[in-house]
């Protein structure tokens, strides 16, 4: 269900995106110059609007593969702490074992007295 969601919400995005680009080029909507780290833009605000999506794209990605990356990482450390307290579990159920081995080995060479 959120798969469908998130793709008809993409849709909607993509269509505004095109609408938004298409009716603001051209002669009519013309851009004063500015620019940005050294970068002279001119041109319509519909080449803003796209470098705009550009660049909003470009961090949404880089958002995504961060959070994917923390969550792989958490992922990794979950999995490592129930491997070590699964090791400590059976460490302690063999070191059991062998106590009882050797408590019941001391009691059979005690001589018993009457």
């Amino acid at each position: 269900m959120l798969v469908i969601i998130g793709s008809i919400a993409l849709l909607i995005a993509s269509i505004i995106a095109v609408v938004g680009v298409l009716s603001n080029a051209g002669a009519g909507h013309p851009l004063s110059p500015f620019s940005v780290l050294g970068y002279h833009v001119t041109g319509s605000t519909g080449a803003l609007f796209l470098f705009g999506i550009v660049v909003g794209a470009v961090a949404l990605l880089s958002l995504g593969a961060l959070v994917t990356g923390a969550l792989r990482s958490a992922a990794r450390t979950q999995e490592t702490r129930r491997a070590d307290a699964r090791f400590r579990r059976e460490t302690a159920f063999i070191n059991r074992g062998r106590d009882d081995r050797l408590e019941h080995r001391g009691n059979a060479e005690r001589p018993t007295t009457w």
